[in-house]
């Protein structure tokens, strides 16, 4: 989808309130070409230039398309010309006066409705916009987010979308109703004077190719600036989340240096397009004073020379030409930020068009149970083929069993976690459950399944009873405190100062290593699936958090299937199968007693570990 389709598309929802802010602007156009016209017959009465009409008959309307202004304007003074009969002129000045501060009163209102209209346009389709990226990020894969970095994407639902609402919808409806007032103002323009109005346009070329110009450098500068905001996101976020790695190494002047680097440049890119953008309203000023005064001295000619202008009809044509220069500012200008806004829709764009990789096929196949086992068949991944990361890779998991993954760091254990959760796709072979490859099953179904905890435990700013929660979001508070005395996390947290319901803060910074461990089994536990992975969960914690971790770990793998990953080999002793993985491919596997008489890799493992 290209990108300006795309904001139309998500305009859709919310284009009664364009269709309305354009009514309204179309009309304040009318009506401001209706004040600035009855002004005609006010300076004329002032000026008493205004000769007597001819009363005995009224105008008669030809019907033709061209003669209805000359109508129009003949059956207006007729009408002034009953007035004054009867009235007086003083009399019909006032009454003028009064129709004339009526036009600009409803002129402006219906302004500042097409304004408050454009609001609930405007913060509807950015609202919308940030939720589709919202969306789109709790889809990307894994893989995304190990390419792009966080900051980056933080300014992009953030500084970007707020581009594409001042930049594009703020000017979107400039970029329509400009031309018609213009077109309107034009046509009074030429009723009042042709000559002068042709005259007059002789700068607008001029205008559009110099704007046009200012646009395009425009928008390069922006996309160099935005870039730069993401990269400064990112460097923010880094900040402080390591702000203990900071310290220790006083790396402070390392990180600010970074950081002024970054924001130099966006300074420098912030101010260039800043220039330019500044630049299109003076241009355009600029060229239309001096139209004002190419007429101001081509009308002086008419009626100071060749008598062939009333002094008041060169002052309302000179209002009404003020009436152009104010909407084509807006048009210059709206170009401008359309053009600054682009750069800002290209990059969420790129993130709402990012090609999942991980798709369902066109009719999944729902499951919603394990029945007999799991398979990998002839498995390979990589990223490219000069970096091959998993080859032949052959193994079979029985409902209920326990298998271990071991081997050094590099080997191949956590990718085959992550293919098995389908966080990536294999590049070759097939991951079979029940016999059916895991790419035909539906994915929502596949992955409620699943139950994964991992080294890092990922923990919400949230209370504990919501972190758990998460794994059943209908649970009663009776399975949740269920979970927890199964994951050995009840008794902590029954000591906290507001027990299950006490925040833990970002990352759950205020617990422990092992609290926020057993916290993540305990949410595990809670979901109940069928097949379990664990990656390392008990490799970051002390001797006694991981005896307390072993031990609802084990709890939590009763009669269930389980893939374990392990660095402390004291942890999957009693583990039905373990598999032995070296370079991404398998080397030995078999019990732990019968690996360890092989007196192979598995017995040297565990020698450096002194197990045994």
């Amino acid at each position: 989808m290209k990108p300006f389709q795309r904001i139309l598309y998500f305009a859709k929802p919310h284009q009664k309130y364009l269709f309305a802010s354009m009514f309204c602007n179309i009309m304040y156009s009318v009506l401001n070409i209706f004040s600035v016209a009855t002004m005609l017959p006010i300076l004329g009465l002032m000026f008493g230039t205004v000769e007597k009409v001819d009363t005995s008959k009224p105008p008669v309307n030809t019907g033709r398309i061209v003669d209805f202004f000359g109508y129009a304007k003949d059956w207006a003074y007729y009408s002034i010309q009953i007035k004054i009969d009867q009235h007086g002129a003083v009399q019909v000045l006032a009454i003028l006066c009064a129709i004339t501060a009526a036009a600009f009163l409803l002129r402006n209102l219906f302004r500042y409705l097409g304004s408050y209209l454009l609001v609930n346009y405007r913060v509807g389709i950015t609202k919308d916009l940030r939720t589709a990226m919202y969306d789109k990020f709790l889809k990307l894969p894994v893989s995304f987010f190990t390419e792009k970095r966080k900051g980056d994407m933080m300014s992009r639902i953030s500084n970007d979308i707020g581009g594409v609402e001042g930049g594009i919808m703020g000017s979107l409806v400039d970029v329509i109703n400009a031309p018609f007032m213009i077109i309107t103002s034009l046509i009074t323009l030429f009723i009042l004077s042709p000559q002068l109005t042709l005259f007059s346009l002789l700068v607008f070329p001029v205008m559009g190719g110099l704007i046009s110009w200012v646009g395009k450098s425009l928008k390069r500068q922006a996309t160099a600036a935005q870039e730069e905001l993401g990269n400064l996101f990112s460097l923010v976020d880094e900040t402080l989340k390591s702000s203990k790695v900071i310290k220790i190494f006083n790396a402070d002047k390392i990180l600010k240096n970074r950081f002024n680097t970054t924001t130099n440049n966006w300074q420098k890119y912030a101010i260039g397009m800043s220039r330019r953008r500044e630049m299109a309203s003076p241009m355009s000023e600029f060229l239309g004073s001096v139209t004002i005064l190419i007429i101001t001295w081509f009308a002086g000619v008419q009626i100071l020379t060749e008598q062939t202008m009333e002094p008041e009809t060169f002052l309302v044509f000179i209002g009404m030409f003020f009436q152009i220069l104010d909407p084509s500012k807006k048009l210059a200008s709206a170009i401008s930020n359309i053009q600054g806004g682009m750069a800002s829709l290209d990059r969420v764009a790129e993130v709402l068009d990012y090609d999942l990789k991980i798709d369902e096929v066109e009719n999944p196949i729902p499951i919603s149970t394990l029945k007999s086992k799991i398979e990998f068949k002839n498995i390979g991944f990589f990223y490219d083929k000069d970096n091959v990361i998993l080859k032949n890779f052959n193994l079979t998991i029985p409902k209920g069993k326990t298998i271990a993954l071991v081997g050094q760091s590099g080997s191949g254990k956590t990718t085959i976690a992550n293919l098995l959760a389908r966080f990536y796709d294999v590049s070759e072979g097939d991951i079979l459950v029940d016999g059916e490859n895991i790419k035909n099953l539906k994915v929502t179904d596949y992955r409620n399944l699943l139950g994964m905890v991992t080294q890092e435990s990922v923990l919400f700013n949230d209370s504990v009873f919501n972190n758990i929660l998460m794994g059943k979001p209908d649970a009663t508070e009776e399975e949740v405190m269920a979970a927890a005395k199964i994951a050995n996390a009840h008794e902590f947290i029954d000591h906290l100062p507001e027990k299950y319901y006490t925040n833990i803060g970002d990352d759950g910074n205020k617990l422990s290593g092992g609290q926020k461990q057993r916290v993540s089994i305990a949410r595990a536990v809670l979901k109940n699936p069928p097949i379990m992975i664990l990656d390392e969960a008990t490799s970051a914690l002390d001797t006694e958090s991981e005896r307390f971790v072993q031990d609802a770990l084990e709890r939590m793998m009763e009669n269930r299937t389980s893939l374990v990953i392990a660095h402390r080999l004291s942890t999957i002793q009693k583990a039905d199968w373990i598999v032995v993985m070296e370079r991404g491919i398998i080397v030995e596997q078999g019990t732990h007693q019968e690996l360890f008489e092989q007196k192979g890799m598995y017995r040297r493992l565990v020698e450096l570990q002194n197990f045994g």
